[in-house]
């Protein structure tokens, strides 16, 4: 009976210390960007990230909403174009098994290459939990997008914008076998 309570116990920890270590993860994304309907903040303007993907733990969709400042922000980061400041947002990450990421911003900057028609977005989160095989789960993120416009509104604002990008960062929480490519568990 002692044999079976300690072999018990083995494996406890060995199944909690796999759990609890920090995976690596790199996803690739495509989608669209475009203004929100949400208002975060006072005085912001909210956009609305759309994308679709694949990587470390899978094929996923992400959306997220976020608030910048309406009007540029000095900074020495984008000279000589706009920055903008991310204030607030938060978003979620679906894989093709229905578990869930949830996702906080904690920083991030859009950054405007006006002569070559592009932006250039940032973001760091905090992972703040999730369902299924990633219920528990925690670690920080950083995107890395590149965006260009597609439709302008009347008054010459992008109304619609393409953006490909990639998520890196550290997920605690999942454990080792279903981290996967495929995203099964």
């Amino acid at each position: 009976m002692k044999h079976l309570t300690t072999m018990a116990l083995v494996l406890n920890l060995g199944v909690v210390s796999v759990y609890a270590q920090q995976h690596p993860v790199k996803m690739t994304f495509s989608g669209t960007m475009g203004g929100s309907t949400v208002t975060l903040q006072p005085d912001t303007a909210n956009d609305e990230l759309d994308v679709a993907g694949n990587g470390t733990l899978g094929p996923f969709t992400f959306r997220e909403v976020h608030a910048d400042p309406t009007s540029p922000q000095p900074s020495s980061i984008c000279s000589p174009g706009p920055y903008f400041p991310t204030a607030a947002g938060a978003g979620v990450l679906r894989f093709e098994d229905g578990s869930l990421l949830t996702l906080t911003v904690t920083e991030g900057a859009y950054c405007l290459d006006l002569v070559h028609r592009v932006g250039h977005f940032t973001v760091k989160y905090q992972i703040t939990g999730g369902t299924g095989r990633l219920k528990g789960a925690s670690g920080a993120l950083t995107l890395t997008a590149t965006t260009t416009p597609v439709l302008f509104t009347a008054s010459g604002k992008p109304a619609i914008l393409t953006s490909t990008g990639e998520l890196e960062g550290t997920v605690s929480g999942v454990a080792e076998d279903q981290g996967s490519q495929d995203g099964q568990q």
